[in-house]
């Protein structure tokens, strides 16, 4: 049976869904936030935010905007995972969160193995800046580290000896630095893989630099590992439906994007947003707001909140409770998962579509 609850007391979930739809219907800008849910749930929570006429954030905006900002402004290299794999002869690992982000990454990539369409067929190279004591151990492979406390002066250097540039450097430093800049030159087809958690956006300008620079001799793409709450399967689906990534609005009848007027905390914290809808339904994320408002949250059951939502309904996993599409790291691409525990529990999409039904027309 679902369980939802009105101001902390159990309900059938009609009630629920006629409660949220009531509080954000009055609300001057209300908003949906946080976002982690299936394709499905990103669709329906887009069109809700249509037509409540509000704005709508993914809970790991951050991450993605580190990449697509620079993206937006200076382009980039990419492949998939599977490309790397069966392809790169050289591999640039970047931070030592990377294991953490990822934890199949090394079955995944498999650095190993000899790469199987590589011509040269021979056992490939691992690089990794800032590893960490454990992160750069991989069985059958010597690794090629620079220990860095700040990977931006290690990047840094690194593309100025690719390009045959001074660095002001002791010797010791300069021989390394020299001695990787061979091995990325030296590619026939590498691949730089890094995450969100220790990279800026100055310093993945500085990366994507640095493949360009490759790119005049040989071949070198990246590998962004993104970030989790399928976000990057929410950002896809934003681009299709309003043409814009999250952090867009409806507020004046048509889509409207921008990245600081439109990040849920500042709407919230300024008191320009006055209702809201939160989506966790991968984990146990709630928003970490200064402001408290009228708050609707779809989140799984073992969710706690400091102060109990106005409206609660607790909501299946993808992919665990339900049958899904998502982003998956695996293959770089939405896929379609099965449900490995089926349950009664509502989907994200299922409850939205609940709340729309007590919405006539546009609130």
């Amino acid at each position: 049976m679902t369980e939802a609850q009105i101001d902390g007391r159990p309900a059938s979930l009609d009630a629920a869904a006629q409660r949220a739809a009531e509080i954000l219907s009055r609300a001057r800008l209300p908003i949906v936030a946080g976002l982690g849910t299936d394709i499905a749930g990103a669709r329906a929570s887009i069109a809700l935010a249509e037509r409540i006429r509000g704005a709508y954030d993914h809970l790991e905006s951050d991450k993605i905007f580190t990449d697509l900002d620079v993206m937006r402004q200076a382009g980039r290299f990419v492949t998939t995972p599977n490309e790397a794999r069966l392809r790169a002869d050289v591999l640039l690992f970047i931070g030592k969160d990377l294991t953490k982000i990822w934890p199949q990454l090394l079955e995944r990539l498999a650095p190993a193995a000899v790469p199987e369409f590589d011509l040269a067929h021979a056992t490939r190279k691992l690089v990794w800046i800032a590893p960490g004591r454990a992160a750069a151990q991989v069985d059958g492979l010597d690794v090629t580290t620079i220990d860095s406390n700040d990977p931006h002066v290690a990047l840094a250097s690194l593309r100025a000896r690719v390009a045959d540039r001074p660095v002001n450097s002791g010797k010791g430093a300069k021989r390394k630095i020299d001695e990787i800049a061979q091995i990325l030159k030296g590619a026939r087809f590498g691949v730089a893989v890094w995450g969100p958690e220790l990279l800026d956006s100055l310093a993945i300008e500085m990366l994507y630099g640095l493949l360009a620079d490759l790119n005049k001799t040989t071949r070198f793409s990246g590998l962004p590992l993104g970030a989790d709450s399928n976000a990057g399967g929410v950002l896809q689906a934003s681009g299709w439906m309003t043409g814009f990534p999250m952090r867009t609005s409806f507020g004046r009848g048509f889509p409207e994007h921008d990245t600081w007027r439109f990040d849920a905390a500042r709407l919230v914290d300024s008191g320009e947003a006055d209702a809201a809808l939160w989506i966790s339904a991968y984990g146990r994320e709630v928003p970490r707001w200064k402001k408290q408002i009228p708050l609707i949250a779809l989140v799984p059951s073992q969710v706690k909140f400091d102060h109990e939502p106005q409206v609660r309904v607790e909501v299946g996993g993808p992919g665990v409770d339900h049958d899904s599409a998502e982003f998956a790291r695996e293959v770089g691409a939405i896929v379609a998962r099965r449900a490995s525990l089926p349950s009664d529990a509502p989907s994200v999409s299922s409850v939205i579509d609940r709340i729309a039904q007590h919405i006539g027309g546009e609130a």
